[in-house]
């Protein structure tokens, strides 16, 4: 390989793995919480509501579940059932902390090394019972709660944060989680 080919696959490396972590990043104007403690955020999570992207396109009953690796990083299990197939489908995915540890911005894989951001932007820093988290971008928006229903005034106080960050809480999906 001769000198001029050597940098052209350098500088795109360099470039490839720039714009990869990039996308473990919180949108502009969207900053993560702070003295955030990531043993009271393991264990299950229900999806109270989302914007709909094609990976959960079709699912309720969904689920998150956090728990630690042995590698310090966090195992993430997304779970929802298929209406259409009539299916449970499971989605297996790794974290890690973007920067420190108490500040609740991680990078979440589900797909080898690509890397998406997970953001905590409203967390109930009481009890750790609901979350607002934001993706890479302003396309991606969950809230979650402990159980599976939000009592309707935390729900609209999310909300009411998501639209003032820009986000469509028009778009959102509140998905059904059964009795």
């Amino acid at each position: 390989m001769n000198a001029l080919n050597r940098t052209s696959l350098v500088v795109s490396s360099v470039l490839a793995l720039l714009t990869l972590s990039g996308c473990a990043k919180a949108p502009d104007g969207v900053t993560p919480v702070t003295e955030f403690e990531l043993d009271r955020y393991l264990g299950t999570w229900y999806e109270i509501a989302r914007l709909d992207h094609r990976f959960e396109r079709g699912l309720s009953r969904v689920t998150a579940e956090y728990s630690m690796r042995p590698d310090g990083g966090v195992h993430v299990v997304n779970k929802g059932f298929d209406d259409a197939s009539g299916e449970w489908q499971e989605a297996t995915g790794k974290a890690y902390f973007v920067g420190e540890s108490d500040v609740g911005q991680l990078k979440v894989s589900f797909f080898g090394p690509f890397y998406g951001g997970y953001n905590i932007v409203v967390l109930d820093q009481a009890g750790y019972q609901y979350s607002l988290v934001a993706g890479p971008s302003r396309k991606y928006l969950w809230i979650l709660s402990r159980t599976p229903r939000l009592d309707q005034d935390t729900l609209e106080r999310l909300v009411g944060v998501a639209a003032d960050l820009g986000f469509a809480t028009d778009d959102l999906i509140f998905v059904e989680q059964g009795e």
